[in-house]
Formats: C-alpha cells, structure tokens, sequence
C-alpha cells in the first residue's frame, strides 16, 4: 500500500492540473497515490490529464462539490494512512513530502503544513497559507508571513517549526482516521475557511496542528476562483461567522458578538467608499444567508459539542482584533504580534 494519498481537488484548468502533478512526480521522495476529484469541469483537462498520467486515480463528480466536497469524495476513496491535500494550482519543491510525513508521526499531530511561497513572486511567502495559519478572537485568519494584503518576503524568519491553529488548504498532510473522526470537511462552507474548521475541530479533540517550513510548496493563488470574485467574498465573510457562531464556546459567542458584527459593518462600509459595491453587497448578503441557516448552525454547535475534549487547549486564537492592531495600530508583520497574545484558550 502507498503510504501517501495525494488529494486535488480540481475545477478547469489543464496546464495548470499537468503543471502540478507534474512536479509532484517529479519532486517526490515518498510512493504516493494521486487522485483528482473532478469538480465537473467543463473542459478538457480530465481527458487530457488521463492520457499524460495513466496512473493517476481521476474520481468525476456530476456537480461541482467545491473545495470541502471534493476533498471529502477524495479521502473516502483514499486508501493511504496519510492524506495530503493540494490545490490544483501548486507546484511542489524537492522533497516537499518527508518533512510533512515525518510531522505526522507523532501522535499528537493531526495536520502538517508546509512553507507555502508565492508562484510569481517566489521569494515571498503566499497569501494562503505562507509559514503556518492562526486566527483572532473574532475568527480573522492570518499567517506567519501574511495578514490581511501584507505579504512579507521569505528571509528565513519563519523557518522555526511551530504549532499553529490551522494549516492551509493549498496544501496540507493530516492523518485518515483523525479526517473521518472529525466529521471531514464541513460540505456547507464549500470553499474558503473549511480548513481552519477542520483544525479548529481537530484541536477540541486534543490533537496539535504545526508547519514544517523545511517542507516546501508554491502556490499561485486564485487559479480557480480570482480573487476580485464576489463569491470569494461572499464565501470568505459567511464562512467566517459561520466558525465564529459555531466553534467558540457559547459564553465567549455572547461576549464578542456586538463587536464582530460592528467590524462587519465598518468591513461593509469601507467596500462602499472604496467604491467596490459589488463586494460590499456580497458581505451583505453572507449576514442574511445566515438567517436561513439557524438550524444548521445549532446543529454544527451541537456536534462540536460531542466531540470536544474538556480538557483540550485550543492553540493559537490571538487574543486581540487582527483588524484593530492592522488597521489602527499599522501592525504589518506577524514577528510584530505579542506573543503571549497567541497563548491556548
């Protein structure tokens, strides 16, 4: 049995599927199995991918299940221990496999994350990603090398291996049993932030998620779904108060929800003035999608519920507003954080 299942998720794009795949032959040390799940594509690239690659395993979806769906189709016809999850739009550096396989030996870690660098700009860290992912109190993501459009350059200053709060999804390796005993991703949020669902989970479970910066990948960024997308804004500013409601426990919820939603407001009003109406409205219409989906949400709270541990820290939620410390305070750079505001919880 292959040790590995290597998991693309993929929507359109031939050069861009042959490019990474491609490279994982390439630059691989360790025998994995590769598996494409087809997200209905409406070109060629699947036909054209199984005449280059006979080997790889191609599962065709009928619709487009998204990131978090087609991930979850992959890994139920993954036969390895060890799943890698990878964007279709990666390319991977030489041996980019040990260093995440060997993090996963431990059996306290249930995710690994690689140094994810920048496609175009390669001695930049990525957006998605760069040196390991955390998230403030009001479930504002960030990274080691990124927060918010500030994009630091890769001087080694990140090289350390940390524990973080989540791993990105433009490619990570976590193991298969602790994948299914977390409930996979969650199919509701599609795509964008279904892996820091995931690792918030894992973490209620006890389990630590770190990076391996000597793990290398590069990532181009907006291959599927650009960047100026009303529904990547739509999905990341839904998607972000869907784990808000959902995954911090109920008290802490009450405390801080005045305030997440007056950061909403002021997010929504700077759309406007900086004459981007079309996002604003995205941000708009992700608050009322969530008064259609009450019960889901208390049903999501209810399955956390079930499988956190009373004991278990969750590592990583800074303890302050990303927002607040970027925006006023013009905190540009993760070395610049306090550390003691990234204490467990």
């Amino acid at each position: 049995m292959k040790k590995n299942s290597i998991i693309i998720p993929h929507y359109n794009g031939k050069k861009m599927l042959f490019r990474c795949i491609k490279s994982i032959k390439e630059s691989s040390k360790i025998l994995n199995e590769i598996i494409v799940v087809d997200n209905a594509s409406s070109d060629d690239s699947i036909s054209y991918i199984e005449q280059e690659f006979p080997d790889v395993k191609i599962i065709k979806s009928s619709v487009n299940l998204g990131y978090a769906g087609g991930c979850n189709l992959g890994a139920k016809k993954a036969s390895s221990e060890y799943l890698i999850f990878l964007n279709n739009d990666t390319i991977v550096e030489n041996g980019w496999d040990q260093g995440l396989i060997l993090g996963l030996k431990d059996t306290n870690v249930a995710s690994v994350q690689p140094k994810i660098k920048n496609l175009s700009k390669k001695n930049h860290f990525d957006y998605a990603g760069a040196s390991g992912g955390f998230i403030d109190v009001f479930c504002y993501p960030f990274c080691r090398g990124r927060i918010f459009n500030t994009v630091e350059e890769d001087e080694g200053q990140y090289d350390s291996k940390e524990n973080i709060f989540w791993a990105s999804g433009a490619g990570f390796a976590t193991k298969r049993d602790i994948f299914f005993k977390a409930g996979m991703f969650d199919t509701k949020l599609f795509a964008h932030m279904e892996e820091i669902d995931y690792h918030w989970r894992c973490q209620m479970m006890g389990y630590k998620i770190i990076v391996c910066p000597e793990s290398v990948i590069f990532h181009e960024g907006g291959g599927t779904l650009s960047y100026e997308s009303y529904k990547k804004t739509y999905l990341n500013h839904r998607n972000s108060m869907i784990l808000f409601l959902t995954n911090h426990n109920l008290i802490k919820c009450l405390y801080l929800l005045f305030p997440r939603f007056f950061l909403q407001l002021v997010s929504i009003i700077r759309d406007f003035l900086l004459i981007k109406p079309g996002h604003a409205i995205a941000q708009i219409a992700s608050l009322i999608s969530l008064l259609f989906n009450i019960p889901y949400l208390i049903n999501k709270r209810k399955k956390n519920k079930l499988i956190k541990l009373s004991d278990a820290n969750i590592n990583g939620i800074y303890n302050r507003s990303i927002v607040i410390d970027y925006f006023i305070f013009n905190t540009k750079e993760f070395s610049k954080l306090n550390p003691l505001d990234l204490r467990a919880d």
